[in-house]
């Protein structure tokens, strides 16, 4: 029997006394055997298990300061094995941490979860550089009060060659948490995870277990029962731990980058130039151990302004040996992790830098290795649970640095005629499947022949728009690729098939240089006829995505003039098409009419009944712009019958463009009429048929329409609700008309 033991029996006693409660009722209560209460009354039984008073106090139904009572005299009697000097000592935190609000402070409300008998475990990950340790010290720091038995750091050194094993972590902790060396020996290796997990059930403990090389290395020290608190730091998402809550870091945001270069460099260099101060955040990527080494290159060389370490950070090629500061040098924090890597992980990580956009699929990244799609798949994700890549849905990404990295590893480490071969492979499927994947929407054509094999899913027309747009800039700089190398033949095929598509994608903001490198290709190769037909694609691209009225004018002339010399009536009409387009923009209606009255008589002896739509909707369009309104609107309806009856003679998704363009084009007739209902009607049609398609670039135009006339008659909400709809839509949609709804929003907001 010992003093802390009768304590808390006198306590527990009292407490059952003033609750009226028998031994039999509390044990009915609680869950706790009589026999038990009765020991622990006695002082029998000295260190009860914490979930044991838990339950006590709950069947004593006792508030808050009583609960804390009971656990706190429970707690001193409990302590069998003596604390050792330091466990409550953690490494010195860094004093200018920045950031990670909302990571902090899930990590306090974990910590704040007492008395429920379930430990926390919390994995932290991220790729190198991120400050996972820097945030389990600060979270450590802020949080230790809530663990009175004890607080323990071990560095697992999983980057090292031969890091410490599960067993001597084990050991470590068990005699940091004092158990003593005759217990230690009695219960075995064997049972020491077992001892462990006893151990830390009986306390709140918190341990920061940093640096885990894998599951293997820390599943043995995770407790099963209690209320201890677990942070594990791994470059790895250790995806195999269960029963962990799991944060994984990324980069500062640009206003916490600065927050920290500046705590760095100090307040008085960093004013004196922000915008060399933001440079320097973004070469680093915002990547806080970048921005570590940045700062204190800086803080060390006072004679330097902020601005010339900016310009020296700005040379891609020697950007990773300008980021080193006495013994943080950032390409070795990087190379501990690729030294991991698998033989396929590690030649997949270096060919991953041969990507020219912004990220890559599966099916991409296999082609640069040459692996099965599943294998290929198999290895990004080794490269995911290294921190060596990130995702984004079906998408891979480099950070910034680690690209540049990735390079220095390819010239190194891989054959440099491997790289080109596998550079020109990429390329090769990326053109191939962009072909296929805008024949969907050419006439003629639609889906790829029963023969065609590839990885990529282009069985429909929206998946071949979703390939199409998701790959835009790989496939680019691949036509890019082809047009330097001189692959004319090549570089005018894939334009060829975009021609229709262009119409889906109108401000992707590429048009005006895929169609003027067609041009030029088409040039070389001597064709008058594939020269007038990619002119006029360039004309429409001025026209349309630019707004060069008068260049696109210029292209025309030329398109008409290559097509006459081709003997081609059909790309004459395109010519005189474009031109009436370009002359009713800029207010010379006479001058349209004449060209579109002198295009649809060219594409008539051509046959060409697509080109015949389209002069039909331009004389629509003639008569909206020239005020004609009450007429524009019957021949509108005439063109739409017209449509309904050539039926499958056009092409789908032409048919589904055009009839879009003139439910906008008669809304907005209406809407000079003032018929603010018949112009809401076909406006709200307008938009449905473009989210069916999902031509956003004339589902941002449909919508702002339909917000004004919605806004004219009075409907104030469904027009805000309009013209949000319309920001929604991002960057795909048209620039002009993302400002106009976003001014009306704020004009809407200013009204009372």
């Amino acid at each position: 029997m010992t003093q802390a033991g009768l304590e808390f029996g006198v306590l527990l006693r009292r407490l059952r006394v003033e609750a009226s409660l028998t031994l039999e009722g509390l044990a009915e209560a609680s869950g706790v055997s009589v026999r038990g209460i009765g020991d622990l009354e006695r002082g029998r039984v000295a260190t009860p298990q914490r979930r044991t008073v838990a339950a006590l106090a709950d069947g004593l139904g006792l508030g808050r300061t009583e609960r804390e009572h009971l656990l706190a005299t429970a707690r001193a009697g409990r302590n069998p094995r003596p604390q050792p000097k330091g466990l409550r000592a953690f490494p010195r935190g860094i004093d200018d941490f920045v950031g990670r609000e909302a990571e902090l402070a899930r990590l306090a409300a974990l910590a704040a979860r007492e008395g429920a008998g379930i430990p926390v475990v919390v994995a932290v990950s991220g790729p190198p550089g991120t400050g996972k340790t820097s945030l389990a010290l600060r979270a450590a720091h802020e949080l230790a009060e809530r663990f009175p038995d004890g607080q323990l750091m071990l560095d697992l050194r999983g980057m090292d060659d031969d890091p410490p094993d599960a067993a001597e972590l084990l050991l470590r902790v068990l005699k940091a948490l004092g158990v003593a060396d005759r217990e230690l020996a009695m219960a075995g290796p064997q049972g020491h995870p077992g001892l462990c997990r006893q151990v830390l059930a009986e306390r709140r403990c918190l341990l920061v277990l940093d640096n885990a090389r894998d599951e293997a290395q820390v599943r043995p020290l995770l407790p099963g029962a209690g209320d201890s608190m677990v942070l594990v730091t791994s470059r790895r998402m250790l995806t195999g731990l269960e029963s962990v809550h799991r944060l994984s870091l990324g980069t500062l945001s640009s206003a916490e980058a600065a927050v920290l270069l500046t705590a760095l460099v100090g307040r008085e260099r960093a004013d004196a130039d922000p915008g060399a101060l933001a440079e320097v955040a973004g070469h680093c990527g915002h990547l806080p151990l970048a921005l570590r080494v940045a700062g204190n290159w800086l803080a060390t060389r006072t004679g330097w302004a902020v601005r010339r370490l900016a310009d020296r950070l700005a040379l891609e090629e020697r950007r990773l040996d300008a980021l080193t500061a006495g013994d943080l040098h950032l390409p070795a924090a990087f190379h501990l992790s690729y030294r991991q890597l698998t033989p396929a992980a590690a030649r997949m990580f270096r060919l991953l830098s041969l990507v020219d956009g912004p990220d890559a699929a599966a099916a991409g990244a296999a082609q640069l290795t040459g692996q099965s799609l599943f294998d290929a798949e198999d290895t990004l994700e080794e490269l995911v649970e290294t921190g060596l890549l990130d995702t984004d849905r079906d998408r891979y990404r480099f950070h910034d640095l680690l690209r540049l990295y990735a390079r220095g590893r390819l010239r190194s480490d891989e054959p440099a005629g491997d790289a080109e071969a596998a550079r020109s492979a990429l390329h090769r499927w990326l053109l191939e499947n962009t072909v296929m994947a805008g024949r969907w929407y050419e006439p003629d054509h639609g889906a790829p022949p029963v023969t065609w094999r590839s990885s990529v899913d282009l069985s429909s027309a929206e998946h071949a728009r979703q390939w199409l747009q998701t790959e835009g800039p790989n496939w680019l700089a691949a036509l890019r690729a082809a047009a330097a190398a001189g692959d004319h033949a090549g570089v005018v095929e894939v334009t060829e098939a975009l021609h229709w598509f262009s119409d889906q994608w109108i401000f992707w903001g590429h048009w005006p240089e895929v169609f003027a490198t067609a041009a030029r290709s088409a040039q070389a190769l001597g064709d008058p006829l594939l020269e007038a037909t990619h002119l006029n694609y360039h004309a429409w691209a001025l026209l349309v995505c630019e707004g060069r009225h008068h260049d696109s004018l210029a292209r025309s002339a030329q398109a008409l003039a290559a097509a006459r010399l081709a003997g081609d009536p059909s790309q004459q009409g395109w010519a005189h098409k474009y031109t009436a387009w370009a002359f009713r923009l800029l207010g010379d209606y006479a001058a349209a009419v004449r060209h579109n009255r002198e295009a649809a008589t060219l594409f008539d002896a051509a046959g060409d009944l697509h080109g015949a739509l389209q002069c039909r909707v331009e004389h629509d369009q003639i008569l909206v712009d020239a005020g004609r309104y009450e007429e524009s609107i019957a021949e509108i309806l005439d063109t739409l019958s017209f449509l309904d009856e050539v039926g499958d003679r056009v092409e789908p998704h032409i048919a589904d463009f055009t009839r879009t363009n003139l439910q906008v084009v008669i809304g907005g007739a209406h809407a000079h009429l003032e018929n603010w209902s018949e112009a809401a009607t076909h406006l709200r049609i307008a938009v449905d048929l473009c989210r069916a398609s999902g031509n956003t670039a004339l589902e941002s135009r449909a919508l702002v329409h339909l917000g004004n006339s919605l806004l004219a008659a009075g409907h104030l909400a469904e027009a805000r609700d309009a013209f949000s709809a319309c920001l929604a839509l991002g960057t795909t949609a048209d620039p002009t008309r993302l400002t106009e709804a976003g001014e009306r929003l704020t004009a809407l907001e200013a009204t009372p």
